[in-house]
């Protein structure tokens, strides 16, 4: 059901004439623009698991196998989300619905932040997971990198494919999530 509603989602931006990079400039702000995703409620249970990427290592996925992903202009400590209004429609909060349990995760490094619109969203090492509304299958990992700000996770809650977790890799034409050259908001 959240594959098919992902893809309607996809399918509602792309025929909505609007640019991705115009929605994807909107994650630098952290604004007083509390809106949430459309994504309606999930069914009650989330849970994250483990998967091998052959560039990135091991990722954090959701049960139906999407990568999730951490903002760099989120914080872990306090745990804070600042994608908010058409920045949660691009990249979707990952929501605490009912109990989190994980795969390869240690349960210690999950939790959860309420989020501006109220809802719980889950974290992880304190660093809040998104999906990438453009990732249409499982295993696809095009949020990675994209504004220099956005990766996917380890089950550390680390940045996937950088060293150590903390280098971004760099923005740009080799990296198909990457914004266009000139996009403001990063």
């Amino acid at each position: 059901m959240r594959s098919t509603l992902r893809t309607r989602r996809a399918a509602v931006l792309a025929a909505s004439g609007i640019p991705a990079a115009a929605l994807i400039a909107g994650c630098g702000s952290s604004g007083g623009s509390s809106g949430s995703s459309s994504r309606p409620s999930a069914p009650a249970g989330v849970t994250l698991q483990t998967a091998q990427d052959p560039k990135l290592g091991t990722i954090v996925t959701d049960s139906a196998g999407f990568t999730l992903y951490r903002f760099d202009q989120d914080r872990n400590s306090p745990p804070e989300s600042s994608c908010n209004g058409s920045c949660a429609v691009v990249w979707p909060p990952e929501h605490a619905d009912g109990d989190v349990t994980v795969k390869g995760i240690d349960s210690k490094l999950v939790g959860t932040v309420t989020r501006a619109d109220g809802t719980e969203q889950v974290t992880l090492n304190g660093w809040p997971a998104y999906r990438y509304s453009p990732d249409t299958k499982p295993g696809d990992t095009k949020g990675q990198g994209v504004g220099g700000t956005w990766f996917a996770l380890t089950p550390g809650g680390d940045r996937a494919g950088t060293p150590g977790g903390s280098t971004p890799n760099p923005a740009g034409p080799g990296n198909p999530g990457s914004p266009m050259p000139g996009t403001p908001g990063y």
